[in-house]
């Protein structure tokens, strides 16, 4: 499986049986969205720096990408997906609503993007979750984790490799995320030392014994 980062919380993940993006963001934010084409869209909540699909082309696999925007389970074209309902805020949604971490099976490797959750996850969240390979893990706070909360969901949930998203960068509208951490700040809280890569090409055989930090350019 390949994975790029695209800003904010979108990623692309292309696999033998199709190609998934997540949270494509609308230009408001401060950052432009590249051209991408998805047999799956996922949204885990529905805010426009998340919800932005009609940005996202199909595949020839398909007509039009599937959009997944609610938790269950899916299976399209033999990737599956599994989403678990949670929280934009640890008051139970009462400030920003709700929040679906989406899952995906995709070339026998488990992948989970926790999309804008807002708190730790509960026993109950973890057991839906299950094991996860490659966690997409917001760090900014403000709206999300902040860098020293999504440290405690690492742990909590064990991935094998790890990778940041939804942190400040230059290229944000700074008035409205202008207060979230940056990425260089969740490295300092995690304590270690990586730099950047354009892409991961990941698979069963390759993932490591213990939890990785892995840092994605924006492409």
């Amino acid at each position: 499986m390949q994975l790029t980062y695209h800003g904010h919380s979108t990623f692309k993940l292309k696999g033998k049986l199709g190609t998934v993006v997540t949270d494509p963001y609308h230009a408001g934010i401060g950052l432009t969205l590249p051209t991408l084409s998805a047999d799956i869209i996922t949204v885990s909540h529905d805010h426009a720096d998340h919800n932005s699909v009609e940005q996202v082309s199909t595949t020839s696999r398909r007509k039009q990408p599937f959009i997944i925007k609610k938790p269950g389970e899916y299976e399209v074209g033999g990737i599956s997906v599994f989403g678990v309902p949670t929280f934009h805020d640890a008051s139970g949604g009462s400030e920003r609503g709700p929040n679906t971490v989406f899952t995906f099976l995709l070339d026998e490797l488990r992948i989970c993007h926790l999309g804008d959750l807002g708190h730790e996850l509960t026993s109950t969240q973890l057991e839906a979750i299950g094991s996860v390979d490659v966690l997409l893990c917001p760090v900014g706070g403000v709206f999300t984790l902040d860098p020293k909360q999504a440290v405690k969901v690492i742990r909590s949930l064990e991935p094998s490799i790890v990778i940041p998203m939804h942190f400040r960068t230059p290229g944000h509208d700074q008035a409205v995320y202008g207060e979230l951490a940056t990425r260089e700040e969740f490295v300092a809280e995690y304590k270690a030392e990586v730099s950047p890569v354009e892409k991961l090409e990941i698979s069963r055989a390759t993932l490591p014994e213990e939890t990785e930090l892995a840092l994605l350019m924006q492409v």
